[in-house]
């Protein structure tokens, strides 16, 4: 039996017992997880497609440990300019092993907590549900770091990452857990510089280095 599964924005098909590299994942190594959104299941000349997800289908795994990729050379160079930059840069992983697939009936264990815990306190939850509205108003303007687009900005600010010396403050490996979701090959290694940059109000000097960067990185 395989399944394709959505973990961490990325679709990947595996098998029980297989070992799979995915985006970083906030779980502790040696902890479980279960994805629910399976997109299609194999068994033999049975295959079931979901309308997109399959309902009651789970992926279950454990974490293995986190890590980084290999190291990505990004070479930059303008012609006639005597301009030539090389950098590098290595995603933030985690090793993951398929445990079980199951096809239906599975329980949603992470989400039925979700939803029992705002039954106890759906006055809180409705004023969380709220904040974010009014910090996204207040919230410094994170598109003015190279590499963050408005989806990226969104994602950050209902994290309850508002200002520039906030962001300043989170690690990249942080960010990239976060907007983890959010599709496409983001390099979150110098957005906290830059926003450091930004809360000390250095914009010209700002300005100078995002000439030198290329989606958020160098």
């Amino acid at each position: 039996m395989y399944a394709i599964v959505e973990i961490a924005g990325h679709q990947f098909k595996v098998e029980k017992d297989q070992k799979v590299f995915v985006n970083r994942l906030a779980t502790e190594e040696g902890k479980k997880v279960s994805f629910d959104n399976v997109l299609l299941i194999g068994d033999g000349d049975n295959v079931t497609v979901g309308a997109p997800a399959i309902g009651g289908a789970q992926v279950g795994a454990k974490v293995l440990k986190h890590l980084k990729g290999d190291k990505v050379i990004v070479f930059k160079k303008k012609r006639r300019k005597g301009y030539r930059v090389k950098n590098g840069h290595r995603q933030a992983l985690t090793e993951i092993q398929i445990e079980n697939i199951v096809a239906s009936g599975a329980k949603p264990a992470a989400k039925a907590e979700k939803k029992a815990a705002p039954a106890k306190e759906a006055p809180k939850a409705e004023a969380k549900k709220a904040a974010p509205k009014k910090s996204t108003a207040k919230a410094d303007d994170f598109k003015k770091i190279e590499g963050i687009g408005p989806k990226i900005a969104t994602t950050i600010v209902e994290a309850g990452i508002t200002t520039y010396a906030e962001l300043a403050k989170t690690t990249p490996e942080a960010i990239a857990e976060i907007i983890a979701d959010v599709r496409g090959n983001h390099v979150t290694d110098t957005w906290p510089a830059q926003a450091k940059l930004a809360a000390e109000g250095k914009w010209d000097e700002l300005k100078k280095w995002q000439d030198e960067l290329d989606g958020g990185k160098a």
